[in-house]
């Protein structure tokens, strides 16, 4: 056996440098669309939800001040009050004063209306007259401007990079004094995010209850049967999600088809009231998300071995119990895969609860939705989706614990 020259040998290495090279390119395209479709937009979210710079631009020098403001039982002293007269004076002149004064609302809540009229009243004052009687008419402006908690809390709005916005998201505050406390005034995301996580688990055990026979069904029927079954489960995707969740409103509202056809038949007097609250959320996304649960358990199924089943009803085992532990274990890659690909899917549905869910109805999503869309309250938002996106990588961490990622199977 001779050995490469080592010409032949960086003949054979170049050949191998454009191998590799070819198959890069070909998976760029891919790289390209993960980076701009999926890690852009989630690093995005991540960064808005700890840099909030706008308060720190709007009013620098008052914050300036207040790093040497130590006592926060007292007010902050004179030199800071004046600073901050000077500096609302010259965002009243520039039209700003409306957008500081929604950042303080947002740390300090009903400060929207106080900042924008005292900013109209020291606007109006004179430049000479403002460094001897801004600060006073400042304070006689309204008393919250006398109150040392809301000069600490713009103290904390005005740091570029904070995580107050996921105590906010978490129902949690900072007090000067106790540190991270509970948030006394009003508590509504953990409950919200417990609400979502426990609809998405009633849709998906619903999921479950209603696909794992269906499937069943199908896995057992000659090929041509099955395949025309399987269009009608997969008709769903061939319709507009809108068209789909508005036949619910017309089904589910008070007189709507079910309410009328009760009615009609006899079996109640008075309508129910099922739009606009969970229930009709749960049963809406159960009939929009069923086919991602149908269709993994019918591949798996599909590749089970009836002889199995026989073997063990031929060796004097009964159906139900040999269905229990031939047949139901081999289903559990695609009931797990299933379950998953639901569950995850619900916690972040937008549009169905939207629509048929109304207050009740909502989860944490629509919330997401209303602080990017109404309150303009996107570091809230991203804070928000931040949590959710842990939320379900700890789900996903727990079941791999305990269950095994690698027993998911698609087909």
């Amino acid at each position: 056996m001779t050995s490469l020259t080592t010409s032949e040998a960086g003949q054979a290495a170049s050949a191998r440098r454009k191998k590799r090279l070819a198959a890069f390119l070909f998976v760029v395209p891919l790289l390209l669309f993960i980076i701009v479709t999926f890690v852009a937009p989630i690093g995005s979210m991540l960064w808005r939800s700890v840099y909030h710079p706008t308060v720190a631009e709007l009013i620098p020098q008052t914050l300036a001040e207040l790093e040497r403001w130590d006592d926060h039982k007292q007010l902050p002293d004179e030199r800071t009050l004046s600073i901050f007269v000077d500096e609302l004076h010259a965002l009243d002149k520039q039209r700003l004063s409306g957008k500081l004064s929604e950042e303080f609302n947002r740390a300090y809540t009903g400060m929207s209306s106080v900042v924008k009229a005292t900013a109209r009243r020291i606007g109006r004052m004179d430049a000479e007259t403002l460094p001897s009687e801004g600060v006073e008419a400042l304070l006689a402006s309204h008393r919250n401007w006398s109150k040392p908690e809301l000069w600490y809390a713009i103290e904390r709005a005005g740091k570029v990079y904070t995580y107050d916005y996921y105590l906010t998201a978490l129902d949690l505050e900072m007090h000067p004094d106790d540190g991270i406390q509970v948030r006394q005034d009003t508590q509504i995301y953990l409950q919200l995010y417990s609400k979502t996580l426990n609809m998405a688990l009633v849709i998906t055990l619903l999921c479950a209850l209603l696909g794992y026979p269906l499937a069943y069904y199908l896995a057992g029927l000659p090929s041509n049967r099955a395949n025309l079954l399987l269009v009608l489960v997969l008709l769903p995707f061939w319709t507009s999600l809108l068209v789909r969740t508005t036949s619910w409103i017309a089904l589910l509202q008070t007189n709507g088809v079910i309410n009328s056809t009760l009615m009609g038949i006899g079996l109640i007097s008075q309508p129910f009231e099922m739009l606009y609250t969970s229930f009709a959320t749960v049963v809406a996304m159960t009939h929009i998300l069923l086919p991602f649960m149908i269709l993994p358990l019918y591949s798996v199924m599909r590749g089970i071995d009836p002889s199995y089943m026989r073997a063990a009803l031929s060796l004097g085992d009964k159906p139900i119990p040999a269905f229990a532990r031939i047949y139901f274990p081999m289903t559990l890659p695609g009931l797990s895969a299933g379950a998953l690909l639901v569950f995850i899917i619900s916690v972040g549905y937008y549009i169905t609860p939207a629509l048929v869910g109304g207050t009740d109805g909502q989860m944490i999503s629509n919330i997401i939705a209303f602080h990017m869309q109404r309150s303009n309250n996107w570091e809230l938002a991203a804070a928000l989706g931040s949590l959710l996106l842990g939320l379900i990588l700890l789900l996903y961490w727990v079941y791999d614990r305990f269950v095994g990622a690698s027993n998911i199977k698609l087909g």
